[in-house]
């Protein structure tokens, strides 16, 4: 058994059969057989959303190959193409980019995790989404072993959502990622504080790597440090409610933060929901939820998976009865 001490940030020690972490693409062809053989098989990135509740009795495949490759950069063009490894760091395609002018994933910036989870999970902060900048992904089909170049609009992206985590699930594995990317900085600025933040520093023309840096220093000062504290980020998706539900709960909370979604859906933020049941900072056994931010549930110290899970489905139940509002797992729960 190989432990996976190592492959979470929750910071639970389970086990698994066997690892396996290529790093090059002749290495995965290489696995290609083990792979298909595997039952079961995960597929992991640095284990930034994930919660292991068990030994896992099969194979972990962590893809490892980097590099980042600037395509269709034709002084004529208004884009450029970043083609990723998809064990490159996304934070620091992120930093690379904004080096080289190429914009769009600013306020992403410090979301944990590695490209080729970006494109599977769909990742988003701040008003973005990975779909936005996902031109194209590349993978290897586990059945057949044939490379297969699959498009945005095939992943039928959501909201923390793609087909990789559904009907695909199991079936491919990502290799390369190529985001398209803008050579014209347009701030996005609406979501969260990241407008207070340059205003207060007497910023009202930010550029791309101001934005950045605003929005590290918001995620920095209400997120835990993994290394300190183990956690997974956000734990629970924010639930989208029909219109008619939204109005119910405005009528109830006036105050109440809310995102347009379209004409009949508004997003309620899930943290607010979990702090309005009186669970910010509070804990259950060894797990706890984050003192400064009620969306991120940590392990206060030898917190088993399951301990986590208990923690998670009492906030549901509390959720539920308040609101009338069931509130889902982002974490994948293993």
């Amino acid at each position: 058994m190989v432990s996976l001490l190592q492959h979470n940030t929750f910071g639970i020690d389970h086990s698994c059969r066997q690892l396996l972490e290529p790093t090059s693409m002749e290495e995965l062809h290489a696995m290609m057989p083990d792979i298909q053989q595997a039952s079961p098989l995960l597929i992991i990135g640095v284990g930034s959303n994930l919660l292991l509740t068990q030994d896992f009795p099969g194979t972990v495949l962590h893809v490892c190959i980097k590099g980042i490759e600037m395509c269709e950069c034709d002084d004529d063009k208004d884009y450029c193409l970043l083609r990723c490894g998809a064990g490159e760091v996304f934070d620091e395609v992120i930093e690379y980019a904004i080096e080289h002018q190429l914009y769009g994933m600013e306020n992403l910036s410090l979301i944990p995790g590695e490209v080729g989870a970006s494109a599977v999970q769909n990742i988003g902060a701040y008003g973005k989404e990975a779909k936005d900048v996902i031109k194209s992904v590349e993978a290897i089909e586990i059945s057949s072993g044939q490379e297969v170049l699959i498009d945005n609009e095939e992943c039928r992206y959501g909201y923390r959502y793609s087909r990789f985590k559904d009907e695909w699930r199991g079936q491919y594995v990502i290799h390369h990622v190529t985001f398209r990317l803008s050579r014209h900085f347009e701030p996005s600025l609406e979501y969260g504080n990241i407008r207070k933040v340059l205003s207060e520093q007497g910023n009202n023309a930010p550029t791309a790597a101001d934005v950045r840096r605003a929005v590290i220093d918001i995620r920095k000062a209400k997120l835990p440090d993994p290394e300190v504290e183990g956690n997974a980020g956000s734990f629970f998706m924010n639930p989208i409610v029909s219109r008619e539900k939204y109005e119910e709960l405005l009528s109830q909370y006036p105050s109440m933060p809310h995102y347009n979604v379209d004409a009949e859906h508004e997003k309620i933020p899930a943290g607010w929901m979990i702090e309005q049941c009186g669970w910010k900072g509070k804990s259950l056994g060894r797990a706890g939820v984050h003192a400064n931010q009620a969306l991120v549930l940590v392990n206060r110290g030898g917190a088993t998976g399951q301990e986590v899970v208990n923690l998670c489905n009492a906030i549901r139940a509390d959720v539920l009865q308040r609101f009338g509002i069931d509130i889902k797992p982002e974490v994948n729960i293993v």
